[in-house]
């Protein structure tokens, strides 16, 4: 999907979204045989009768979260109406530059049901994205919700900043989760054995060992 897509992606890109260098991801993108096998577990993923990426329906005008509450239940119960204020509906965070000095140049800021107890039961969130120059969104799914993206200003191509940027997405799920591709794979908890991520990406487990020490 990343390295063997018709239209190809941006090597550059791949090896930011992996920590890896140039020469990385050239040596994985000769491999195409892994494109088949993660290409089909993607596939039954996509194609499963019980898959649903949105939040369930709202009972009632409003359901202001209570994140104090102790009691469990598929989200956040409601607050009492008399406790709620207009904080709970209002979100400063949207409007400011995030700080992408980090290894991937961007940065996520998030405004959901944590930032913004009043959406929840409304199945929907925002999050802003600051690019600078090289820098990249990296590969990700939202398991819960789908996702619209607007760019406000500055250039993207293959999700890669060409000039400082910045794109404002919408997101059908009050608590949307991220799941890095690379993240998940390479630094995951408890960890992947090296030899099945050598074997999937056909590479060696000591150039699994070196991709996984850049996530420490």
């Amino acid at each position: 999907m990343l390295w063997a897509c018709n239209t190809q992606f941006d090597y550059t890109f791949i090896s930011r979204a992996f920590l890896s260098d140039s020469s990385v991801s050239l040596f994985i993108m000769g491999n195409r045989m892994i494109y088949f096998t993660l290409g089909l577990f993607l596939l039954i993923c996509c194609y499963s009768d019980n898959v649903m990426a949105a939040d369930s329906h709202p009972l009632q005008d409003f359901c202001v979260a209570d994140k104090e509450s102790m009691v469990k239940v598929n989200g956040f119960v409601c607050k009492d109406p008399k406790d709620v204020s207009a904080e709970d509906f209002f979100f400063r965070g949207l409007g400011q530059a995030g700080n992408t000095d980090n290894a991937v140049g961007s940065n996520v800021t998030m405004a959901n049901v944590m930032q913004i107890p009043g959406l929840n039961t409304f199945g929907i969130s925002l999050v802003r994205i600051d690019y600078a120059v090289g820098g990249i969104n990296p590969p990700h799914t939202h398991p819960r919700a789908t996702e619209v993206l607007v760019l406000l200003e500055g250039q993207l191509l293959q999700n890669v900043g060409h000039e400082n940027a910045v794109a404002i997405a919408a997101l059908s799920s009050k608590l949307p989760v991220a799941q890095t591709i690379a993240n998940s794979l390479f630094a995951a908890d408890p960890p992947l054995p090296d030899s099945v991520l050598a074997k999937a990406f056909r590479i060696t487990q000591e150039l699994v060992d070196f991709i996984q020490k850049k996530f420490a």
